[in-house]
């Protein structure tokens, strides 16, 4: 059997395909469910979060796996699987234990170095015990990432390069500006109980915020988080629970909202917010241009006529090479009539002002035009051409007066709520881009040299364990060869006593235990190389072992596994 794992994150598919994609618990389960029940898998697990969904199994067959759980993912999420399968990535063996100890540190992560991973993946773990769909694999694959994550944010500064999601999130929305003294005194509206909103509440309490109100559809969660925020000792924030129908009002009231919530549509609409906005400023909402689409971008006026090439009199295939449209071409042969007319043009469509006699044509004319236009290009230093476009003052948006934090997936908020004056929205589509430019620690280094050690370590010692049962299954098969033979010489030899026998017994025993005590340790160390597979097959056909004895003790080893895992499953 083989690790597989099928996905999609913020860094293969765009926030959109994400957000239609994501999974509900209940789908999750169902997934997990179904992967095990397909023919390729013996175990699976799913690692959901707001930037990520990934199917691990343990799969016997590589393409029928990939084929198999691209599927599940594609039913399951609602995105046909033609439209998902380019944002999909695949890894195997050894690269998916380096992606999966990658995540675990914050490698992957949307903000670099975010340790709110470890506990969706330790959440992730524990739903697949409660299933009974994770096996020895992945069990001992998801336990050393939560070890190999923690040993990041331990050994290194990885802590320095990143944070949680919702602290990077206020700091946009503080628009990067100390988010304690943008928060002191605000009020807060957090929608939503589960870990990420809970996080939220706590951040926005240690900010200094003056009040947090949670509002949940299961209220004694809500009233759980308010009463967990007002006992706190490192705050002294007032809390309170509100039912959801309470929300339109308190966001009236609210100076900052987080939502994360599961809802599969909108929490808050653009009416609501727009309507919230109003109920504070007692003014109309104007609804204007995103200002994402405005950043960095000056909006400027051309001129009339001169919008591109297009209406330029000159006949644009007849100017020679080297020479611009708008320069020099206008001296270049044409007569003098065009000249006259593209000068109108590229002063903004207006005529030459300059009487012309009825009929008069001919080189005299021509050339008192061209007179005129070396005249005005001598004035003006150039050939009169297409004015570049001059600045227009953008009306600025308004001081926002509601400023909102949507973290789930799909989107909580409304995306038109982006061009509501008055209100600022920070969703994970403008973190996924603010992040982007985000500068990596000199710290990430060293955690990419431990995640390579660790994945070493695990494929070696995968590799030996995968032999144990052969050995296993070699020791068990001496020990009667050791039984019978005793058997046989007791029947030979009926007035041996029990001294002697135990005698010759132990004798024997140490006899084996010696023969092979050398060849099981090597053939341990040689199986965990690289390429070592083959010698639980050698070690299989020299001894002539029965497959179904190794293929049981495998089962039971498994199986015990597992239990003592579930057994013994804390805070990891």
């Amino acid at each position: 059997m083989s690790l597989l794992v099928v996905g999609l994150s913020h860094r293969s598919a765009p926030v959109s395909v994400l957000e239609r994609a994501s999974l509900s618990a209940d789908a999750q389960v169902k997934l997990v469910q179904d992967t095990v029940a397909a023919e390729p898998a013996a175990e699976a697990a799913v690692l959901a979060t707001c930037n990520r969904i990934e199917l691990y199994a343990d799969v016997d067959k590589f393409h029928a796996g990939v084929a198999e759980l691209s599927t599940l993912l594609a039913q399951h999420s609602g995105v046909g699987l033609e439209e998902l399968t380019p944002y999909l990535y695949v890894h195997y063996e050894d690269r998916a234990v380096h992606h999966l100890f990658s995540v675990a540190c914050g490698l992957d992560s949307m903000v670099v170095g975010e340790g709110q991973i470890l506990g969706q993946i330790k959440d992730s773990l524990a739903r697949a015990q409660e299933l009974h769909t994770a096996g020895r694999l992945l069990n001992d694959l998801f336990q050393q990432a939560l070890r190999v994550g923690k040993r990041a944010h331990s050994e290194t500064g990885i802590d320095r390069a990143g944070q949680s999601l919702v602290t990077f999130g206020l700091e946009q929305l503080a628009a990067g500006g100390d988010v304690q003294e943008w928060a002191r005194g605000k009020k807060a509206l957090v929608i939503g109980a589960g870990s990420m909103s809970s996080l939220a509440a706590a951040t926005l309490a240690r900010a200094g915020v003056a009040e947090v109100v949670v509002a949940n559809r299961t209220f004694e969660r809500a009233e759980r988080l308010a009463r967990i925020l007002t006992e706190g000792d490192d705050t002294d924030v007032s809390a309170r629970a509100v039912p959801m129908d309470a929300v339109p009002a308190e966001l009236t009231r609210a100076d900052v909202a987080v939502s994360c919530t599961g809802a599969t549509g909108l929490v808050l609409t653009a009416d609501a917010v727009a309507a919230a906005v109003q109920g504070r400023t007692g003014q109309p909402v104007a609804v204007g241009a995103d200002p994402r689409t405005r950043a960095g971008e000056v909006r400027q006026a051309a001129p009339a006529g001169a919008a591109g090439d297009e209406g330029c009199p000159l006949d644009l295939s007849a100017v020679q090479p080297g020479f611009s449209v708008m320069g020099e071409a206008a001296v270049a042969g044409m007569d003098a009539a065009t000249l006259e007319q593209h000068a109108a043009w590229v002063a903004g469509g207006t005529a030459v002002d300059r009487p012309r006699e009825t009929g008069r044509s001919g080189p005299e004319t021509d050339a008192e035009l061209i007179g005129a236009l070396a005249a005005t290009a001598a004035s003006a230093g150039r050939v009169p051409e297409a004015r570049r476009p001059e600045p227009v003052a953008v009306a600025p948006r308004p001081q926002p007066v509601l400023f909102l934090l949507d973290l789930a997936m799909p989107r909580d908020i409304d995306a038109a709520v982006h061009r509501l004056a008055g209100a600022r929205l920070v969703d994970i589509e403008t973190l996924a881009e603010a992040s982007a430019d985000a500068p990596m620690a000199a710290d990430v280094d060293q955690v990419r040299r431990i995640v390579s050690d660790e994945v070493a370590a695990f494929g070696a010692a995968q590799r030996a364990a995968r032999i144990t049962p052969t050995v296993v299954a070699l020791r068990s098969m001496a020990a009667d060869v050791v039984a019978s033979e005793m058997a046989r010489l007791e029947g030979r030899l009926p007035g041996l006593d029990d001294k002697h026998r135990a005698e010759i017994t132990q004798t024997v025993k140490r006899v084996v235990d010696k023969l092979l005590h050398a060849p099981t340790v090597r053939v341990k160390q040689l199986a965990a190389e690289p390429g070592g597979a083959g010698y639980a097959d050698a070690l299989r056909t020299l001894f002539d072992l029965d497959p179904e004895t190794v293929a049981a003790v495998s089962r039971a080893d498994g199986g015990q596994n597992t239990e003592n895992n579930g057994k013994n499953r804390g805070p990891a």
